[in-house]
């Protein structure tokens, strides 16, 4: 067994308290203090640099049936993370190491040498590792070219698209030539982002108007893809300009997350009878095979300054959930949100 000198030997970690009803409180969260276990064989400990927090996370806080297993009341939760393996009984990884692994919201984890990838820090910043080559990355990238079949020269509107998977939809889309690439957000800040810095050929607030009727000025022509990691009122804009053959990729529906009642869903379903279109949702674990093809690409992209990113960092374990629910609940965040552990 191999360890760095200095070993905690104890651990901070934030636990769920209560099952949150509508919007998620800071009184549902509590940062608790345990002992750091002995590491067994097979397993590392590792000193997390940087832990997520995502918006599907939210779901995990219900106990609702899903399609991942709910948070348990007073254990940590769990996300990903990148950091630093700073003891090792396994023969797969030394002390110095840096990997990615799901045991985030804690300032180390000790977990099972198998559930960690290893990571090279000097090719990207490691919060990349987290962001624009982790989960919503990949998430963008088989959306965009696997679900919804995105072909060159068609038109993609993206909702959500200053956030951690939006901003990357766009940009791909972009880079695979599409033929106008549209995007909603909601800040002023956030579409003049879209446009200068993103290369969205139109992008709009859509706390400013009717969604339906700004779609239809930004895309007169109409959209071929619609990425939602919205739902509700962005949904049935897009499929009122929907193209024949046209493709909705069902990423996320941020609306309805907080809700108590039933969001309505879109009135005009019948649109897809008419432009022979389709609609999918689907879940990032069922594409890992494209993760090779996508960190190559995706790799290639962010060293050329093809692919720009943002990064919303909070700095401090016990901000952990504050940067949760800024993110969920006012949208503080611009691109990924991290915790700087």
């Amino acid at each position: 067994m191999s360890h760095s000198t200095d070993l905690p030997a104890q651990s901070r970690a934030w636990h769920l308290k209560s099952r949150p009803v509508g919007e998620p409180k800071p009184d549902d969260f509590a940062l608790v203090e345990s002992e750091l276990p002995e590491l067994k064989d097979g397993r590392i400990l590792v000193r997390n640099v940087y832990f997520s927090v995502d918006p599907y996370m939210r779901g995990r806080m219900s106990d609702a049936k899903s399609y991942v297993a709910p948070f348990e009341l007073d254990k940590p939760m769990q996300g990903h993370a990148v950091g630093e393996v700073v003891a090792s009984n396994s023969d797969d990884f030394a002390v110095g190491d840096h990997v990615v692994h799901m045991l985030g919201w804690r300032d180390y984890a000790a977990l099972d040498a198998r559930h960690a990838v290893k990571v090279d820090p000097d090719a990207v910043p490691l919060s990349a590792y987290l962001g624009v080559l982790g989960m919503p990355g990949l998430t963008a990238y088989a959306g965009l070219f696997r679900v919804a079949s995105f072909k060159e020269g068609d038109s993609v509107f993206v909702s959500g698209a200053a956030g951690a998977v939006g901003s990357q939809v766009g940009q791909m889309a972009k880079l695979k030539g599409a033929s106008r690439v549209i995007g909603s957000a909601g800040s002023a800040e956030k579409v003049r982002l879209l446009t200068e810095e993103y290369g969205f050929d139109a992008a709009f607030n859509y706390k400013d108007g009717p969604v339906s009727k700004q779609l239809r000025e930004a895309a007169p022509d109409g959209v071929d893809v619609y990425f939602d990691n919205v739902g509700a009122d962005h949904l049935e804009a897009a499929l009122g300009s929907l193209n024949v053959g046209g493709r909705i990729a069902v990423c996320g529906m941020i609306a309805v997350y907080n809700a108590t009642e039933p969001v309505p869903g879109p009135r005009n379903l019948a649109r897809l009878i008419q432009t022979r279109g389709r609609i999918e949702g689907f879940l990032v674990g069922d594409h890992e095979d494209l993760r090779p093809a996508f960190t190559e690409e995706a790799g290639a992209w962010i060293r050329s300054g093809d692919l720009k990113y943002r990064e919303t960092v909070t700095e401090g374990i016990e901000n952990g959930v504050d940067a949760f629910l800024g993110m969920l609940l006012r949208g503080d965040n611009v691109g990924k949100a991290v915790v700087k552990v």
